[in-house]
């Protein structure tokens, strides 16, 4: 079941700040096109305020069947179009990536990434991801490292665009939990804390390419 014109689309934008994260935006369906769907500018219902989106924006969204069932799919800016009034091009999503259970905010996708890392204490070491996403990142490595939750770390990663070209992005993330696996090794996962639009764009683009490609194969 997608989405149809003139419904009603509710989002949540990806952002650095979580609690601008959680703010709940409305928006009408214009028209609905063959990869994407256009819809008016997103308004805070709450403050009324409109929210200005920008190319890349990664977002969660869901949106109301006539039963009253929430559907819910995550999605990304595409463009924009000045018509009557100023619409936002947003990736329609394939009927089997909507589901009726709430997923997490914005997808993570599986990824094996070289990450520096800096702990609170100062010490650095060399990690690897285990997934990566607009709102966050896990990785594993040794269990030697006194990692623990709430703990802010100090990242830089680097990124391996399909074009063959090669990329960091710098960010201050907060461990949300650290998991110990069967191997000794521990899974750390965290949540971006302090981050630049420009990183976290260039992030979002890597996911986009990994998912791109993994549906391709």
């Amino acid at each position: 079941m997608l989405p149809k014109v003139n419904s009603i689309l509710y989002l949540q934008v990806a952002s650095a700040d979580e609690e601008e994260s959680k703010i709940l935006y409305k928006a009408r369906i214009a028209d609905a096109r063959e990869h994407d769907l256009l819809i008016e500018v997103p308004m805070n219902e709450e403050s009324g305020r409109l929210k200005k989106l920008y190319l890349g924006d990664e977002l969660s969204a869901y949106f109301l069947s006539e039963d009253g069932v929430k559907h819910y799919f995550n999605s990304h800016v595409l463009g924009f179009k000045e018509d009557v009034i100023r619409l936002v091009s947003v990736r329609k999503p394939d009927p089997d990536q909507i589901t009726k259970i709430q997923r997490r905010s914005f997808f993570r996708v599986h990824a094996e990434l070289e990450l520096s890392v800096k702990l609170p204490d100062q010490t650095r070491f060399l990690a690897y991801t285990d997934d990566v996403g607009g709102g966050g990142i896990s990785f594993l490595t040794d269990g030697k490292w006194p990692a623990k939750a709430g703990d802010k770390l100090e990242c830089w990663l680097l990124l391996h665009y399909k074009n063959g070209s090669l990329d960091h992005a710098g960010f201050v993330s907060e461990i949300v939990r650290v998991k110990t696996l069967e191997t000794g090794r521990i899974q750390v996962m965290c949540k971006f804390e302090q981050i630049n639009d420009s990183e976290r764009q260039r992030i979002i683009r890597y996911c986009f390419e990994r998912q791109l490609e993994f549906r391709n194969r």
